[in-house]
C-alpha cells in the first residue's frame, strides 16, 4: 500500500514537470528546484536577469498545481498593509461602526514576490512572519494563510540601483536560492517559435492543492540513514572555516557558514528529491544536487571573498568534493 502510495507521487511529480516543461523552454534544473522547494513545504528565491522568465515560471506553476495565485510587485513606496492587509472601520447591520480585516495578497496559495530587493527593509520584514508560522497579525488579530502556502520570490542581479538587499534573516527564510540560466541560442529560437509565431497552448491543471499537502507529508517520510544524515552534517560543517573538512576556499573567503536551518532544509530537499527519483530512501546524489541551492545563499564571505569575486557556488563545490574524499561516500 505504502509503495503504492510513493509510485503516484512520483507520477504525480513527474507529471507536474513534464506538464511546466511543455510551456516553459529549457531550465529544466529551475524547474526542478522549484519543485523540490515547493513539496518540501518551503519557499524559493529565484535569481536571474530580467526576461529570462521568472515571473511566467512561476504563473505557470500556479496554473498547473490549480492554486490560488497573488502578484506582488515590490515597490520602494509599498507599504506592509499592501501585503498583508488592514483593518478598516465599517458599519456593522446594527449601524455601529466596528473594525473588519480586509485579506491582502498574501492571502494566497501561490504569492509572487517580485524583485523582492526592490521593496524597503520594513516592507520586507511584513512577509517574515507569514513565511515562517504561516499567520498574519495585524493590530493583535491574527489570521491563518491558505494551505499549502508558498512565497516564490525575484530578484535581479544586475540592477542595483534603487533596491535593499534582503536582510540575512530574511534570506534564511528561504529554502533555495535559485538561478534561472540564460536561454541557449536552440532554446531561444524555440521561445519565440512558441511565443512569437503562434499561439501558446492552454494549460491544464494536474494536480491539486490537497495533492501537494499529501506529497509533503509522504515526502517527510522518505527514509535517511545514518551514513547519509552523517556526510549532510559534514558538508554544513565543512562550510566554517574553523572546521577540520573545509576546504582551503572556505578557510579563505568565507566569514560565517551555515546555520541550522541550512542542515534541515539539506535534508528535506534531498527527501523530495529521492521521491521524484523512484526511490524510499535519501542517496548522497540527492545531498549533492540539494547542496547548492540551499547552501548558496546561506554562506557570508569575507572581504577577500567579495573583493576577489568568488561565488558560493564554487566554495560549496569545494565543500562537497572535500567531504566525498574525506568520507567515501
Amino acid at each position: 500500500m505504502k509503495e503504492q502510495q510513493y509510485e503516484n507521487a512520483r507520477e504525480q511529480l513527474q507529471k507536474t514537470k513534464a506538464t511546466i516543461q511543455s510551456f516553459i523552454v529549457g531550465q529544466e534544473e529551475t524547474i526542478n528546484q522549484i519543485i523540490w522547494s515547493m513539496f518540501a513545504g518551503g519557499h524559493a528565491l529565484l535569481e536571474g536577469l530580467p526576461g529570462v522568465g521568472k515571473t511566467m515560471m512561476i504563473k505557470t506553476i500556479s496554473e498547473v498545481m490549480n492554486l490560488s495565485f497573488s502578484r506582488v510587485q515590490f515597490t520602494p513606496d509599498l507599504m506592509p498593509a499592501d501585503i498583508t492587509g488592514t483593518m478598516m472601520i465599517e458599519p456593522n447591520e446594527e449601524g455601529k461602526q466596528q473594525f473588519v480585516f480586509h485579506k491582502g495578497p498574501v492571502f494566497a496559495n501561490i504569492v509572487l514576490a517580485d524583485e523582492i530587493n526592490r521593496a524597503t527593509p520594513k516592507t520586507q520584514s511584513a512577509l517574515l512572519e507569514a513565511m515562517a508560522e504561516k499567520t498574519v497579525t495585524v493590530i493583535g488579530e491574527t489570521a491563518s494563510l491558505p494551505a499549502p502556502f508558498f512565497v516564490l520570490a525575484t530578484q535581479n542581479p544586475v540592477d542595483l540601483e534603487g533596491t535593499y538587499p534582503l536582510p540575512e534573516a530574511q534570506m534564511d527564510r528561504f529554502l533555495c536560492k535559485i538561478n534561472v540560466q540564460y536561454p541557449t541560442k536552440e532554446e531561444l529560437k524555440m521561445i519565440v517559435e512558441r511565443t512569437v509565431t503562434s499561439n501558446p497552448e492552454a494549460l491544464s491543471a494536474v494536480i491539486e492543492g490537497a495533492d501537494v499537502l499529501s506529497i509533503q507529508a509522504l515526502a517527510q517520510g522518505i527514509l535517511v540513514a545514518e551514513e547519509m544524515l552523517d556526510f549532510a552534517v559534514n558538508i554544513v560543517m565543512a562550510t566554517h572555516a574553523d572546521h577540520e573538512l573545509a576546504p582551503a576556499s572556505v578557510k579563505q573567503y568565507v566569514r560565517f557558514g551555515s546555520g541550522p536551518r541550512g542542515l534541515q532544509s539539506l535534508i528535506k530537499i534531498a527527501k523530495v528529491r529521492a521521491l521524484m527519483e523512484g526511490r524510499y530512501h535519501v542517496s548522497s546524489g540527492d545531498i549533492k544536487h540539494a547542496a547548492l541551492p540551499v547552501l548558496r545563499h546561506r554562506l557570508f564571505l569575507n572581504f577577500e571573498g567579495e573583493a576577489t569575486g568568488i561565488t558560493t557556488d564554487v566554495i560549496i563545490t569545494d565543500v562537497i568534493e572535500a567531504v566525498s574524499v574525506a568520507t567515501t561516500v
